[in-house]
């Protein structure tokens, strides 16, 4: 499986972005899609996640109500809007695919992309 994240970028407090992540490799219906996130000094941490059929979500709290997670089945893909933009949000942002049957997770994940920096000044 290889994962590529885009769309990320320099924003201000309070503005938006849309992350998206290409899956190439495997069949994309059968994994579940997670993103998380990693700021400098801080331990990589869950974000959302989205099922394989694009019904079933999770989002961490601190996202909730500002990130939506979805997915494209028919073109591979995962995005992540994220809206109310706060500098706590600065961090590399990765997609990650998980192939355990079930509900989206916040961990377990199997297959991992490289990241997309996004950075939120105030």
């Amino acid at each position: 499986v290889q994962l590529q994240a885009s769309g990320g970028g320099l924003v201000q407090a309070g503005g938006s972005l849309r992350l998206s992540c290409q899956f190439s490799g495997r069949t994309f219906g059968s994994y579940n899609m997670g993103w998380f996130r990693q700021a400098p000094g801080k331990e990589r941490e869950f974000v959302a996640a989205v099922g394989w059929s694009g019904i079933s979500t999770n989002y961490a709290d601190s996202v909730k109500g500002r990130f939506t997670v979805s997915r494209d089945n028919a073109k591979n893909t995962v995005s992540l809007r994220m809206n109310g933009l706060k500098p706590e949000d600065t961090a590399i942002y990765f997609c990650a695919a998980d192939g355990t049957p079930g509900r989206p997770r916040s961990t377990g994940y199997d297959y991992w992309g490289q990241g997309t920096q996004v950075t939120v000044s105030s």
